[in-house]
């Protein structure tokens, strides 16, 4: 290799080297500062939402007012969609989910003390007392479970929910995430023939529907930055 290649060489690598640097101190120093200061979320317990009676087969939503076609919902469905919430929010960097007993027992105190208060103002409460950059609530419609096996059911499963996180500085609401499906065999619908075979190519259980739901709506929650709290 004579000395021309080898300076040439020299300048190219520092040029390349010079140009990266900046990037490379900007995620790291994006990185260290999510590390500081983690957008800190409370999840309110999730609530299992039944049809009113003048509202026959359906479910209205406290919040948004959105309607839905009501269904069985099963023994501790709340608190399964509410974990495999909980599951994916984990998996977000930079993201500090507070303490649900913690949490938990705020929401319950403040809702007892103010029965007839707008659920939202409820949440202001809670979001102002545990030091939340973002409240997290559910509700759940449907949960009807699969009658039958894998790859024969009498009865399809079929799940309802929406979550919603509220930045409350402006009182506003920051995301909301809806899934409500039945599961549909090939024959009545080729159209979801990714989510068929998505599934496994069988008949899913209610909570296999209902984590196929989450893994769906959280391909829609934007980046959380602690900056926009």
């Amino acid at each position: 290799m004579n000395n021309s290649f080898l300076a040439k060489f020299l300048v190219v690598s520092l040029a390349v080297v010079s140009l990266l640097f900046p990037v490379v101190a900007f995620c790291a120093d994006r990185e260290a500062e999510t590390a500081e200061h983690p957008v800190r979320v409370a999840v309110i317990p999730f609530q299992i939402v039944l049809p009113q009676a003048e509202a026959g087969n359906t479910a209205i939503c406290p919040l948004c007012g959105a309607v839905y076609f009501s269904g069985k919902i099963a023994e501790g469905a709340d608190k399964v969609v509410e974990n495999l919430f909980i599951e994916k929010l984990q998996g977000i960097k930079g993201i500090e989910i507070i303490s649900q007993e913690r949490v938990e027992g705020i929401y319950r105190r403040i809702r007892t003390e103010a029965l007839k208060t707008p659920l939202v103002d409820i949440l202001k409460k809670v979001r102002a007392e545990s030091g939340a950059d973002l409240i997290a609530v559910g509700f759940i419609f449907r949960y009807t479970e699969r009658i039958g096996y894998n790859y024969s059911a009498e009865k399809p499963a079929s799940v309802a929910f929406e979550i919603n996180l509220f930045n409350h500085k402006d009182s506003s609401a920051f995301w909301r995430g809806v899934f409500d499906k039945t599961q549909k065999s090939l024959m009545e619908n080729l159209l979801e023939i990714a989510s068929f075979y998505k599934g496994g190519g069988k008949w899913l259980t209610a909570r296999e529907l209902a984590k196929q739901g989450m893994d769906q709506v959280f391909s829609t929650l934007p980046e959380l930055e602690h900056d926009k709290y």
